[in-house]
């Protein structure tokens, strides 16, 4: 049995681990190590959908957690809450086009979707962990 405590820990080392996987990845193509990019960016795909599997398992059962945070903390928090969320629902869809116009050896094609979907994949990784934290480690949350 899965502890679901341990699960927002869990998924924050998921997005951690995506956001470091996609800058090594962006350094290895950068690099021209192609069979090197290929492999890391196949990795941070698994990674993130890893993820996913653990995020709706943890919110099918625990449902939303409030944030109990007050003052400035909180419109800063849901701006980057709702930014998070929408750039999440969007990243699904390019990372799977960006995949595979690469297995499809489309490279022009897979290059230019490449340099929309690598900024906002990191910032869905990198703002997973922010999220994270804020609510979960933070001054702000209720103990």
């Amino acid at each position: 049995m899965i502890d679901l405590q341990a699960l927002p820990a869990l998924n924050a080392t998921l997005n951690a681990t995506s956001a470091v996987l996609l800058a090594v990845g962006y350094g290895c193509i950068k690099a021209q190590r192609i069979a090197a990019h290929r492999a890391v960016m196949s990795t941070a795909f698994v990674v993130s959908t890893l993820f996913l599997i653990s995020y709706l398992t943890y919110h099918a059962q625990v449902g939303s957690v409030r944030f109990p945070g007050q003052g400035w903390i909180r419109p800063v928090y849901f701006t980057i809450l709702t930014t998070h969320t929408v750039l999440a629902v969007v990243i699904v869809p390019l990372a799977l086009r960006t995949l595979y116009l690469a297995a499809r050896a489309r490279f022009d094609a897979h290059r230019a979707i490449a340099r929309v979907t690598l900024p906002l994949w990191m910032y869905v990784s990198v703002t997973g962990v922010v999220i994270y934290w804020l609510l979960y480690r933070s001054p702000w949350r209720v103990r």
